[in-house]
């Protein structure tokens, strides 16, 4: 290494050191917010219907109680 392995093996060794920081702190960040997700979709009751879908239930139903046949 020319004489400079004084410099760039230490340099290795922060760079390792830094990504393993970062690793850890995004696997505990990943973590917390999986759990509040969970504790949100949890306390959140039963999901609501697309507005879409139930724009087409309601006509659908419109068009049954109405007598209008498909085809």
């Amino acid at each position: 290494m020319g004489g400079y392995a004084a410099y760039i093996w230490p340099a290795y060794a922060v760079a390792a050191v830094v990504l393993a920081g970062l690793l850890v702190a995004t696997l505990k960040t990943l973590r917390a917010s999986e759990a509040t997700l969970k504790a949100l979709e949890g306390s959140r009751g039963p999901r609501r219907r697309n507005r879409k879908d139930g724009a087409r239930r309601e006509a659908a139903g419109h068009e049954a109680a109405a007598g209008v046949s498909e085809g």
